[in-house]
């Protein structure tokens, strides 16, 4: 089996015995830092460096943490392990990276840095030490701490199935049975097991909201949606492009899944769509099933990664080799799925919830897209650059996702990967819907100086049915008021959602792209990779041969490519 070596990176700084858990080690290099004679523009560079490897190293242990916590959310010990790095380690050196922010905006060297190399860590810098407050230090951590809360509950729920209690991963593969009552059962159990807490989530919104309110105020902002988009350095758009996003998805993306959504009723043989009858395959008696294990799924996901580049195969067994992979659901482990990037050994580790569908195989595309795009980056030494835009990341995983979607032959029949092709560009519309729904939701909610359950359950109804108008919901209409509780990015981070989104729209246009010239399209895509986050995000888009817009000049055209695929694939 072909891997790759990737050695870590020798230590410049930092010594390799320091405890990046124990402050007391890690003050005296931030003192160091902060005192240490600048004289030349040389000196400059290498102090940027000192700091970037500083950071990395927190940046690990703070990974380890989390990902220790979310792998086990029932274990008291890993949590308080966890919330302990973000009141005692994270506290204190988000000051300390601010004092040093401040050193290199007034080092008189700035002006004699190589202006290209340096432009995107000047502007960065020069945000965040605009929107630094101390204030909000142990407001941060408290919302570590209710953020935290909201994991290890979610993490907690199952449901019985066949005489068992499952995690509700393992629940969700019944909604792709042929049998409709099988699906609304399991359905109306999932959706009962989050109802059963929704006073309790509420209330941890709540707290969040007030907290996250505060944390806007102490930085100079009206609200929290404008500090977030400040946060975020969301630096190359703004909010009237979110909005027209929103809009350009109403007017183009809104008819055209209710097209599909139609061709889908009459398949099944329905007057009226349900929320159950949206996972089961309309064009199969029976829900495909291809694999059982971990070991399965690795060996099915590999051919695919192969298919689009040998490369990317090994750097995938290098990962499954050096046991980064944590890839099957479980009793007591977090929902969904993430890459977490350990920056001191410069290696991803993947995390997800498999259980035995091909959504799972899709999955592990996606979070393999972001590990080939760490570790395209890895090399570079700023570590600001290896932290690319967050929209720009989604491209790498969602990209990924479609370029292993084109081959899918190489491991189903022929008619199962045209079906699970159809199906793939089906949830890829919906979830253009589903991310406006979403993002609108945040824009309401977080620029109110307050709000209650009742009015954010108002505000999410009608955002829902403006979206997708098409569900029948009688007699479910208390779930539809709650039904945003799952999604867990608004608990945790709020606001990182219309990056789906806007990578998905660059997703699509690299799939269109490379049905004509597949070779130049993965060429400029790991091109863009391999810049990590050291290029404006028009210029990673640009890079890559794709088209960074919001409103339906480009909408619209890759909608209509995206639809005109599926109704052939509906016609072979």
């Amino acid at each position: 089996m072909t891997t790759r070596s990737f050695p870590p990176p020798p230590r410049r700084y930092v010594p390799e015995k320091t405890d990046a858990g124990n402050w007391d080690e890690l003050a005296p290099l931030f003192e160091e830092l902060d005192a240490r004679e600048i004289g030349s523009v040389d000196a400059l560079e290498e102090w940027i460096l000192d700091v970037s490897e500083l950071e990395s190293i927190l940046r690990a242990e703070e990974a380890r943490r989390y990902i220790e916590m979310t792998c086990h959310t029932d274990d008291a010990e890993r949590r308080e392990k966890f919330l302990e790095f973000s009141r005692e380690i994270e506290t204190r050196s988000k000051e300390a990276f601010d004092r040093l922010d401040r050193v290199y905006l007034k080092s008189p060297f700035r002006s004699d840095l190589p202006t290209r190399r340096y432009e995107v860590f000047e502007r960065v810098k020069k945000s965040d030490v605009e929107i630094f407050s101390k204030d909000n230090l142990p407001l941060e951590a408290r919302e570590t701490e209710k953020s935290t809360e909201y994991v290890q509950l979610m993490g907690s729920f199952t449901v019985e199935l066949n005489g068992e209690e499952v995690p509700l991963a393992r629940g969700y593969v019944e909604l792709e049975q042929s049998d409709r009552s099988r699906r609304e059962s399991m359905w109306r159990k999932i959706a009962n097991r989050r109802y059963r807490e929704k006073d309790r989530i509420e209330e941890l919104f709540s707290e969040l909201f007030d907290l996250r309110r505060q944390i806007a105020i102490n930085s100079g902002f009206d609200n929290y949606r404008d500090y977030r988009f400040r946060q975020f350095r969301r630096l190359d758009y703004d909010v009237s492009d979110c909005e027209l996003f929103h809009e350009a998805v109403k007017n183009v993306v809104v008819p055209v899944v209710e097209k599909i959504n139609d061709a889908r009723r009459e398949k099944l043989g329905l007057d009226r769509l349900r929320l159950w009858d949206m996972e089961v395959d309309p064009y199969s008696a029976e829900p495909s099933r291809p694999f059982e294990t971990e070991k399965e799924l690795c060996d099915l996901t590999r051919v695919l990664f192969r298919a689009v580049s040998p490369d990317f195969e090994a750097e995938f067994n290098s990962l499954e080799e050096l046991g980064l992979l944590d890839l099957f659901s479980r009793a007591n482990k977090a929902p969904g799925g993430y890459q977490y990037f350990l920056e001191d050994v410069r290696l991803p580790f993947i995390f997800a919830n498999a259980a035995g569908t091909h959504d799972d195989v899709q999955t592990l595309l996606h979070e393999g897209g972001h590990a080939f795009h760490s570790l395209a980056n890895r090399d570079e030494p700023i570590a600001l650059y290896r932290d690319p835009p967050l929209e720009f990341c989604e491209v790498a995983s969602m990209g990924m996702e479609f370029l292993g979607l084109e081959h899918l032959e190489d491991v189903y029949p022929p008619d199962l990967a045209e079906r699970l092709r159809c199906q793939h560009i089906e949830k890829s519309l919906r979830l253009l819907a589903w991310v406006a729904t979403v993002d609108r939701f945040q824009h309401a909610i977080f620029t109110q100086a307050e709000n209650s359950p009742e009015k954010r359950r108002a505000i999410w109804v009608e955002l829902r049915d403006e979206y997708f108008p098409y569900f029948d919901w009688n007699g479910i209409e208390h779930f539809r008021e709650v039904e945003w509780h799952r999604q867990g990015h608004i608990f945790r981070q709020p606001f990182y959602y219309i990056e789906y989104g806007i990578a998905l729209l660059g997703a699509l246009q690299l799939w269109i792209q490379t049905a004509t010239d597949s070779p130049t399209s993965i060429s400029r895509y790991r091109a863009a990779l391999a810049l990590g986050g050291s290029r404006p995000l028009p210029e990673l888009f640009e890079t890559a041969g794709l088209r960074f817009e919001f409103g339906e000049s480009l909408i619209r055209p890759v909608v209509e490519k995206t639809f005109e695929e599926w109704q052939k694939l509906q016609r072979s």
